[in-house]
């Protein structure tokens, strides 16, 4: 599973600063065979404990400017101490992972974890996590993965008890699994390495100025041989830290004649040996100056800036706040204004049939908005609408069960025009290849090019039948989605739908961009072009004369889903709680994009939008935020599977591009 490595430097050490970090650089090469999906270091100087970890491979940490800093400035500090001959030792653990739960584009589920001032990197599976975080409440999570309450259980017991071999030995024994674990703490200046499975070895000279730790012997081997240690240092020790024992580092201590490294038993009270030195920091016998202050320099999404009054992120694009922290898009945001009921009943009775034929084409997905508007066309216009979907291969099958209920229901004739759909699922992941070749946020939309033949085959099926009206149920401005466009460099000053509402010279900026990036990435010259020219055709250049629903209605979230929850038992998604495109097997792929790259979904911008038009406050937004935002793991792998591509390599690549914060 995970690896876990390290590096403890004492004053004394011969170990040169060029050395050290080609020791910390070589541990994070040896270790990435245990773990690739994402890596991090945690760096001890006595006064801080600095922590740095995100998604992807150890190459790409290594290639993070932030982590050159932290290596760099780190050991240019161990090496002033050297020279005054005062201050604490240097220790670095770090941390390669394999996931086995907790979604890593959320760094809080990354290691190193902190919790409680102390910050810990473990390997193993801890299976019992959930009942020991019941039965504890105090240890609160940030976290999804089992390391971090790992971490606060053994930090909770040492507060209780005073006594680290007494906390780490209650640890182990309330805990059930497999783990190896390596943790500073906030208030004592140590490190401890501690495993009940054998899986921590360590290297060091016969004096321990320093000691090198990995979770394999192969591991500390290797980088023995290929660093030339034995050369710069006569004698090297080599030693596993067997199950059910620990090893406590002193970082800074107190007399000079104490040995630094103390083992320990976990399965044994013995905790006479570290009185008078692991003593917690600030105290007359450490000579400590209090707490090592933990710093978090990993750069989270949670930290962005965001606007006071709605929840967009100063990712969002074109982004400005004013000195109040309002956004521009509050700031400049016009009141819906619809058309009304008495419009819209206007606007349909010319069409309106005499003798019960059918008189409406509606357009019909199976989502909440569709649903909703072939409820009132029937029911409350009084209508005789026939339904129509356009199943491009990514319609999931809680649609389309949502789509028999509906029509069943209210006796609607339902049109069902198929595209080819393997071939469509073969251009959509040439896409998705193509993209991952190049991440770039504007180029995501076309995942979902193939689905806009809907306009087509509306306008077919209204020479087909003989109905002239055709009802769109899309098209509310609260649902409206400009950061797409925006993502292109695109900026709309009008305030109107996105989509429909583009200046012709925006709609030629978008191709140009299109453009741009076809020639940047051969990728996606392939055979889903045509398609794609399509989609641009149908939506831009061919005549809107379609009737949308919610130019004449508000769009009321809880009207809407209520009633077809109510009255047709609509159904809902089980891996998620927002309602919005759960129909819709793209949706969890590309949000998990945005919110993983840029910091937001789409459903923070409705929810923005819900705010401005007071739906919510502030407060409800964020929270259902938070909730709506979770990866949706298991319609991500759908939407794979169906499309034919690698999930996880997807998902690294995902994980590693690089972020607008």
């Amino acid at each position: 599973m995970c690896g876990i490595f390290g590096i403890v430097c004492r004053r004394e050490s011969s170990l040169s600063s060029d050395h050290a970090a080609r020791l910390v650089k070589g541990l994070l090469e040896a270790s990435k065979t245990r773990g690739r999906e994402a890596a991090g270091l945690a760096v001890h100087n006595g006064d801080a404990i600095e922590v740095l970890k995100q998604a992807g491979s150890v190459e790409d940490l290594l290639a993070n400017p932030r982590f050159e800093d932290l290596l760099t400035r780190s050991l240019d500090g161990f090496d002033a101490r050297r020279k005054s001959g005062k201050g604490a030792s240097l220790a670095i653990t770090g941390h390669s992972r394999l996931v086995t739960n907790g979604f890593q584009s959320n760094d809080d589920n990354n290691q190193p974890v902190i919790n409680r001032g102390s910050v810990g990197i473990h390997n193993g599976i801890v299976v019992n996590d959930r009942a020991i975080a019941g039965a504890r409440p105090q240890i609160q999570l940030s976290s999804e993965v089992d390391s971090e309450l790992l971490v606060g259980l053994l930090r909770s017991e040492y507060d209780e008890c005073g006594d680290l071999i007494e906390a780490a030995r209650r640890t182990f024994e309330t805990i059930e699994g497999s783990a190896s674990l390596s943790m500073f703490f906030d208030v004592l200046p140590c490190l401890l390495l501690a495993t009940n499975t054998g899986s921590l070895f360590t290297a060091s000279d016969e004096q321990s100025s320093f000691v090198i730790f990995a979770s394999e012997r192969f591991i500390l081997q290797r980088l023995i041989e290929s660093q030339d240690l034995r050369r710069h240092f006569s004698t090297l020790r080599l030693r596993q830290v067997t199950a059910g024992h620990a090893l406590a580092i002193h970082l800074d201590p107190p007399d000079a004649d104490v040995d630094p490294i103390v083992p320990f038993d976990l399965q044994r009270v013995d905790s006479a040996r570290l009185n008078g030195v692991f003593q917690r920091a600030g105290s007359a016998a450490s000579g400590g100056t209090g707490r090592a202050k933990v710093v978090d320099l990993t750069r989270r999404a949670a930290g962005l800036k965001r606007c006071v009054r709605c929840i967009l992120p100063e990712t969002y694009p074109f982004m400005d706040f004013d000195a109040a922290g309002v956004c521009r898009y509050c700031r400049n945001w016009r009141r819906i204004q619809v058309k009304g009921p008495e419009a819209l009943r206007a606007a349909v009775e010319p069409y309106r049939s005499s003798d019960g034929s059918p008189d409406v084409i509606v357009a019909f997905s199976g989502g909440r908005d569709s649903s909703y508007g072939l409820h009132y066309v029937k029911k409350v216009l009084g209508m005789n609408p026939v339904a129509f979907t356009y199943d491009w291969g990514m319609v999931t099958d809680l649609a389309r069960r949502n789509q028999a209920r509906l029509c069943g229901k209210l006796g609607v004739e339902h049109i069902l025009r198929s595209a080819d759909i393997a071939k469509k699922r073969r251009y959509v992941r040439k896409n998705v290849e193509a993209w991952l070749k190049q991440p770039e946020l504007g180029m995501v939309t076309l995942f979902t090019a193939g689905d806009k033949e809907f306009y087509h085959y509306a306008r077919e099926l209204r020479k087909e039948t003989g109905i002239k009206l055709v009802i769109f149920c899309t098209g509310n401005m609260i649902e409206d989605t400009p950061y797409k466009t925006g993502l292109c460099g695109i900026r709309e000053d009008d305030h109107g739908m996105t989509l429909t509402g583009l200046s012709r010279r925006n709609e030629m900026a978008l191709l140009w961009y299109y453009f741009k990036h076809y020639l940047k990435n051969p990728g996606y010259w392939n055979e889903s072009l045509r398609d794609t020219l399509n989609a641009y055709w149908q939506t831009f250049v061919v005549k809107d004369d379609f009737l949308y629903l919610f130019h004449y209605l508000d769009w009321r979230e809880e009207e809407i889903v209520g009633t077809i929850r109510r009255e047709y038992d609509w159904e809902v998604a089980t891996d998620t709680t927002t309602t919005w495109r759960i129909g819709d097997g793209t949706a969890p792929f590309y949000n998990y994009i945005y919110q993983t790259i840029a910091g937001f979904t789409e459903d923070e911008v409705m929810l923005s939008n819900m705010i401005r038009e007071g739906h919510l406050t502030r407060e409800q937004a964020a929270l259902r935020a938070a909730e709506y935002g979770k990866p949706r793991l298991p319609s991500i792998r759908e939407y794979a599977q169906l499309a034919g591509f690698n999930c996880e390599e997807a998902l690294n690549v995902i994980n590693a591009a690089p972020k607008l914060y």
